[in-house]
């Protein structure tokens, strides 16, 4: 029997790290979050459901982003409703990253860091690897 979880309207399939959305299957990165003043981190997890790594044209980790980063503000509401994911779909438009396909990323782990960054351009993807 396989073990399934549902959030953001998706079915996760924990015994394959695979997930299924209106009859399509694509695969889910475990991710780990190492920018810790993202308000999508929560115990270097992500709460969002899903992030955007940016760089077109990048030839190395320091010219992509997380382009999902949205800043932690001090006064900000943190719900206690929202729970970090392990696995995660992860767009990607690092055209030379060996992990994308179809704009879709394909690693089985995926690292973000960006250690004080106060915007997404100070984040990077560090599983990126040139094709």
């Amino acid at each position: 029997m396989t073990d399934c979880v549902r959030a953001h309207g998706m079915r996760f399939v924990k015994s394959t790290g695979m997930s299924a959305q209106k009859g399509g299957v694509f695969d889910m990165a475990e991710l780990k979050c190492g920018v810790e003043n993202c308000s999508y981190n929560q115990e270097n997890y992500c709460c969002k459901g899903d992030i955007m790594v940016g760089g077109t044209h990048a030839c190395d980790c320091d010219g992509t982003c997380c382009e999902s980063f949205s800043q932690r503000r001090d006064d900000a509401y943190v719900s206690s409703l929202e729970h970090p994911c392990r696995t995660i779909s992860i767009d990607c438009e690092a055209e030379k990253c060996v992990y994308n396909s179809n704009y879709k990323c394909h690693a089985e782990h995926v690292d973000i860091r960006g250690c004080g960054a106060c915007d997404c351009r100070q984040t990077q993807c560090a599983t990126f690897r040139e094709a």
